[in-house]
């Protein structure tokens, strides 16, 4: 099945603002509120309360850029056509499913590769993100039982952690 314009455009994850692709708010916002955390309280010890104030502002900033860059590590447009043209080549792969049915067990695998843990580590969280997809309901796929669907993820955690260099 090949990928509808339509269907790269749902999976740009563009940026609300910009509309650029390869938007990361969550990975943004972490690097943010880390960043500006400690510069913040940095900042504080040696300026007082103003330095805390600018400390957290300027730390947020910096965090939000370094945020940023740890998420587009791994461009999730990329990964999830990267899987749409390779899924019916892999050996758990069963005709009766199309991709909208491996697709959250591939997003679910190379997501949980940020964690920099082994699959044997990471696997119950996998399993659990995957579970609590709501992908069958909004998307009207199928979806695959975690025994049908923790092969899939496995190999998207190993590519993702291979691609960037934490296998």
């Amino acid at each position: 099945m090949a990928p509808t314009l339509k269907n790269q455009e749902e999976h740009r994850n563009e940026d609300p603002i910009s509309g650029e692709a390869g938007a990361h708010p969550i990975a943004t916002g972490v690097g943010a509120a880390l960043g500006g955390a400690a510069a913040g309280a940095l900042a504080g010890t040696v300026a007082g309360p103003i330095g805390t104030i600018v400390g957290t502002i300027v730390g947020g900033v910096a965090g939000g850029l370094g945020g940023k860059a740890v998420g587009e590590s791994l461009d999730p447009t990329v990964e999830a056509e990267f899987w749409r043209s390779e899924y019916t080549k892999r050996p758990y792969y069963n005709k009766q499913y199309g991709f909208d049915s491996y697709h959250p067990a591939y997003q679910a695998g190379w997501e949980a590769s940020t964690l920099g843990a082994s699959w044997a580590n990471s696997e119950p969280k996998v399993r659990q993100k995957y579970e609590e997809s709501k992908w069958e309901s909004e998307g009207g796929a199928p979806k695959l039982t975690w025994e049908e669907a923790s092969a899939a993820a496995r190999d998207a955690y190993d590519r993702a952690s291979a691609r960037r260099g934490s296998h």
